[in-house]
């Protein structure tokens, strides 16, 4: 019977259409991949294994991601907390990045991935990592000290609709709404 994407089950591959953004080529793709990442012996049992993250950061999208490890943490149902994936994990991951997932699908899971200390506000010391990533850790690009704060506080200016000092969901998905260019430049494509 060929390569491994023969054994996805055809109820498994109907079931994740129906719970995913995701084509029947897309899923067969991602299992394709997946698969890739497992050790030889684990490939039997693809859709119960689990892919360290550090192979999981192999993936050239996301490789050159500077939000790399918050993407693994966000989509990881790890237990152990070692933001290990699952197949679904790892689907789940791709539907939302997907050109088809919504703006409202696409800016929960990016205020989720620029929370990052999960307390589901996204407040000062959130927006200066999220800047950090954006602008590199290198010396020579880091915003000084004023720069920092001046660009924090136009951001809280211009989100912070209650202001309380901190950017919420819903503030986070007001500001994306005005932003035209979000969705289609949320994506990860295999």
């Amino acid at each position: 019977m060929g390569g491994s994407a023969s054994m996805l089950p055809r109820e498994a591959l109907s079931e994740y259409q129906e719970l995913t953004f995701l084509s029947k080529q897309e899923i067969l793709l991602a299992y394709k991949r997946f698969s890739a990442l497992l050790p030889k012996e684990e490939r039997v049992n693809v859709c119960s294994a689990r892919v360290p993250k550090s192979q999981i950061l192999t993936l050239p999208e996301l490789r050159a991601n500077p939000f790399q490890h918050r993407i693994c943490h966000v989509f990881s149902t790890s237990e152990d907390g070692d933001d290990s994936m699952s197949f679904e994990d790892f689907l789940d991951m791709l539907s939302v990045f997907s050109d088809s997932a919504t703006s409202d699908i696409k800016s929960h899971y990016a205020f989720r991935i620029f929370d990052f200390d999960d307390d589901g506000t996204l407040d000062r010391k959130d927006l200066e990592k999220l800047v950090n990533c954006l602008t590199g850790q290198g010396e020579e690009s880091r915003l000084s000290n004023m720069e920092m704060e001046q660009l924090i506080q136009n951001i809280l200016e211009e989100s912070d609709i209650d202001k309380d000092g901190t950017i919420n969901l819903s503030e986070f998905q007001h500001v994306i709404s005005r932003s035209p260019d979000f969705a289609s430049s949320f994506k990860i494509i295999l």
